[in-house]
């Protein structure tokens, strides 16, 4: 086929998958679109080298197929580039098709503009990306349906614009979609993301996860197989799925709670759904068969989770329980209707389409969507600060607890007494002293827990006090304390300076940005006003000022290995006019001795993890591990700032790592782990230290080692050792930890 039939091939199967009860007059004003569109782009390619409508057929199509969106969501997706590369305006887009039309274009057209593909300063203009929420919460379902076609063809990029938008998508992308409940997506962009960030784990995890699901099929569909009588029993229709945790899902909790693959027990669910019989209410029938289940298999009581008397905020709702396979294990059961799948699947769109007439006008998700608002229209919060704020309202875990009249309130798990009065009003959170919470009186710091009921208790002559900001994990809460504390903070920070300058006088320094990064690096600071405000509330010394004022700044350890670093395109391009032309595309430098080159202090990177390289203040170049959570927010937030790296050779020369282990404490068991170490000729312990309990050991042991397949090595051997059940490797080392520990 030509490329033109190839296209309208697309189309046609983009209006075969349209909703069947779109009309006729629909369907027509859908062709005129793609018509204008595709004049818009013709001879136009993407990275790939296939016609760019393609794009926007492949949007058309997620939006209407995956997300269950309308006419006019189809014709804004097939036209959302139209007015950004083509010579057209907003105005003829209105005129054409409507002011609605026209809305969304120009909505996606302002997204585009600042999380597009050659976006620069991200978190700056961040706050127009979700204001554009409140006004048509369609624009962020296109916009994730854009960004979702992006991620399914982005290996016809650069590595480095890959990464760039990995941790992009990774960071916001992905927590929004499911903060509007569209799970299937936000598993699918995690999984994307996580393969282009971390390559070679994605694939071993990919494999295993596959593995693992076709090695139990036979047991699971046995498993099923008793249900599924008893379901035919009580005259349900339904079908039975069985789902595995995404290749995302199972490696966060990995790196969260350090165990292996093996020690996750619930990679394989089993899922009921059913078509609700019209004479009985839904929650009865899930119920009904919760108790059909828990019939034949005993259920984990602690794990039963009720979303159906409560939904999720984003709109989820189904029960959830754990029960005891035949031949010992858990597996977990979903139980829902269809129309309960669907709105986990469609999210957004499937709550319009099943909203009932009496239902309250205003949702869990309009009640986010109006907070969310409320804090993006805040003019006195930081760029990075507020999208910090941003994440933290996205992805949080949620409780609901109770007024002292009943009314419920939904907060982040982890929610203080004080987080709960300053959701309720600014003044009654100001002048919080305490609570009762279930009768029994609290302090501020106190944390709520699922179902508590709380009574706010206040006083005249409070006001908030600065160690509020510890332990409030509300974005609301903590504007209104900081907003209080802003100004004092401003006077705390001069003053602070003051101090800084004055001791840089007396120690015959000359004030420099190179100086003031040596000693933020030294002390493990991030900003300068965190140095300026330490000092003024002599939190650091002086004393540890003049210590890092005399450390060298040249980072020694860079002597010690060859960094690759790669230049992007437009490098290449403003270096000598033209673009390098390389036998793979890019051109590198290579160095032995990179002073601006920084090692990321928090997670202490070595020859052979995954790196990635951010630019900093003055030229520098800081080394993050790629899945350090700093660099991820980074990344998502500066992405214009990446540079790609990678390990190139190194000298022989040791590197501090330290690895924990448990197991059971057998006669010798330090001796033989000890033993093995000693054996390896690239190896050297620094310090061990373990501690025993009820026949049960934990030790973590500091070792010197060479590069991560030397440490892997030895991690195999100790793990094989009898007695041993788990060795990790503890990847953020804080320096405390060392000399505790000698």
């Amino acid at each position: 086929m030509n490329e033109q039939e190839i296209i309208n091939a697309a189309f046609e199967d983009l209006m075969n998958s349209l909703r069947k009860e779109t009309t006729e007059e629909n369907r027509q004003l859908i062709r005129e679109a793609f018509q204008l569109a595709n004049e818009a782009h013709k001879g136009v390619k993407r990275k790939s080298g296939v016609p760019y409508i393609l794009h926007p057929i492949a949007v058309a199509k997620i939006a209407s197929v995956e997300i269950g969106l309308g006419t006019k969501s189809v014709m804004a997706a097939l036209l959302h580039d139209v007015v950004e590369d083509a010579n057209y305006t907003i105005e003829d887009i209105s005129m054409l098709f409507g002011p609605k039309i026209a809305s969304l274009v120009d909505g996606l057209t302002k997204i585009s503009g600042v999380m597009g593909m050659n976006t620069t300063k991200q978190a700056e203009n961040f706050r127009k990306i979700i204001l554009t929420i409140a006004d048509d919460v369609r624009v962020i379902l296109l916009k994730i349906a854009d960004r979702l076609h992006n991620m399914r063809t982005l290996d016809s990029l650069p590595e480095h614009k890959r990464v760039k938008i990995a941790g992009e998508t990774l960071f916001i992308y992905a927590p929004l979609a499911h903060r509007i409940g569209l799970y299937a997506i936000k598993s699918e962009l995690e999984d994307l993301s996580l393969k282009h960030e971390n390559p070679d784990e994605y694939a071993l995890l990919q494999g295993r996860v596959q593995r693992y699901r076709y090695d139990n099929m036979d047991f699971v569909q046995r498993f099923i197989s008793p249900i599924r009588e008893r379901l035919i029993e009580n005259g349900y229709k339904f079908e039975i799925v069985t789902r595995t945790k995404s290749v995302y899902s199972v490696w966060s909790r990995m790196q969260r709670e350090n165990i292996t693959f093996d020690e996750i027990l619930d990679i394989l669910s089993v899922r009921v759904i059913f078509d609700p019989k019209d004479d009985q209410p839904e929650k009865w029938q899930c119920w009904h068969i919760y108790s059909l289940v828990t019939d034949l298999y005993s259920p984990r009581q602690e794990s039963i989770r009720d979303w159906i008397s409560v939904p999720k905020s984003n709109g989820y709702e189904a029960l959830h329980v754990t029960v005891m396979r035949p031949g010992g294990g858990w597996i977990e059961i979903q139980v829902r209707t269809t129309r309960m799948d669907d709105i986990d699947e469609k999210g957004l769109a499937a709550q319009w389409k099943y909203r009932k007439e009496d239902a309250d006008p205003i949702s869990e998700l309009d009640k986010w969507l109006i907070n969310i608002k409320e804090m993006l229209e805040r003019t006195d919060s930081g760029a990075l600060e507020l999208l910090d704020d941003f994440k933290l309202n996205l992805f949080a875990k949620e409780i609901q607890v109770f007024t002292p009249k009943g009314d419920k309130k939904t907060l982040p798990k982890g929610a203080t007494v004080l987080d709960f009065a300053y959701e309720i009003h600014t003044e009654l959170g100001n002048a919080c002293i305490g609570a009762k919470v279930n009768h029994v009186l609290e302090p501020v710091s106190h944390v709520l827990h699922d179902g508590d009921q709380v009574e706010v208790l206040t006083s005249d002559t409070q006001v908030p006090h600065g160690d509020w900001i510890n332990f409030i994990v509300t974005a609301k809460a903590k504007h209104h304390i900081m907003a209080t504390f802003r100004k004092e903070r401003k006077e705390q920070i001069r003053k602070g300076m003051v101090i800084f300058e004055n001791l840089l006088s007396k120690t015959d320094n000359t004030p420099t940005q190179e100086l003031l990064n040596r000693v933020l690096l030294h002390l493990k600071l991030g900003e300068k006003d965190d140095l300026y405000l330490g000092l003024f509330k002599q939190q650091i010394s002086t004393e540890e000022v003049r210590k890092a004022l005399k450390r060298k700044s040249k980072n020694k350890l860079m002597h010690y290995w060859k960094l690759q670093f790669f230049k992007s395109d437009k490098e290449r391009t403003s270096s000598n006019g033209q673009t390098a032309n390389t036998g793979n595309n890019k051109e590198t430098e290579q160095n032995d001795d990179i002073p601006n080159v920084i090692i990321a202090p928090d997670c202490n990177p070595i020859p052979g993890d995954d790196v990635v390289a951010l630019k900093i203040d003055e030229g520098k170049i800081i080394v993050h591990k790629r899945k350090c959570p700093e660099a991820i927010r980074l990344m998502a937030s500066h992405g214009d700032r990446i540079v790609p790296v990678k390990w190139v050779s190194y000298k022989v020369v040791s590197f501090l790592a330290a690895i924990r282990l448990s197991g059971i404490d057998t006669i010798g068991i330090v001796s033989e782990i000890t033993r093995v170490i000693s054996k390896e000729n690239n190896v050297n312990m620094r310090s061990v230290h373990f501690d025993t309990k009820d026949g049960i050991f934990d030790g973590i042991i500091y070792l010197y080692i060479q590069n991560t397949a030397d440490l892997t090595s030895l991690m195999t051997r100790i793990a094989s050792l009898n007695g041993v059940e788990k060795v990790i490797r503890v990847e953020n080392i804080e320096a405390g930890e060392f000399s505790s520990r000698k």
